[in-house]
């Protein structure tokens, strides 16, 4: 994957500046490592962490379908082993290399792990998490009491 860019995290200071042409090309890399056997679907997603990492992810399938694992669950899992952290950009791929949109499930662990502004990269561009999953459900409407 491409080395990590040496900026400061968010909380100290601006976003890190994206490169969407590298972080594709993570996904597109990745995406090559995917367990994909039943669908023939292979998926990659690489994200940028406030701090300047890149976490990825590559879907792992499973005989029993409804337990494969979204390249999306892959890379929140490499972003909590390797510190956390917020994601700051995502860009997910299909078989073919262009943008995916993500499936509903990982739309809210997206949400949930970079919020409103979190920039994803879609067919039709980039765009934030406020407008991909508007509305959305997050932590603070568990602690909501009617």
């Amino acid at each position: 994957m491409s080395a990590s860019p040496s900026v400061s995290p968010s909380s100290s200071g601006p976003p890190p500046e994206v490169d969407w042409a590298a972080l594709r090309e993570d996904a597109r890399r990745v995406r090559h490592h995917a367990y994909a056997p039943y669908s023939g679907y292979p998926v990659g997603v690489a994200g940028l962490v406030d701090d300047g990492r890149i976490v990825v992810g590559c879907n792992v399938e499973n005989a029993s379908y409804g337990l494969a694992l979204c390249a999306e669950c892959g890379m929140i899992s490499a972003l909590h082993a390797s510190g956390g952290g917020r994601l700051v950009a995502v860009a997910c791929v299909g078989p073919d290399g262009e943008p995916l949109m993500p499936c509903g499930r990982c739309r809210q662990l997206l949400w949930e792990h970079g919020g409103p502004a979190l920039l994803l990269a879609t067919a039709r561009g980039v765009v934030a998490m406020s407008d991909v999953l508007p509305d959305a459900f997050g932590a603070e409407d568990l602690t909501r009491r009617t």
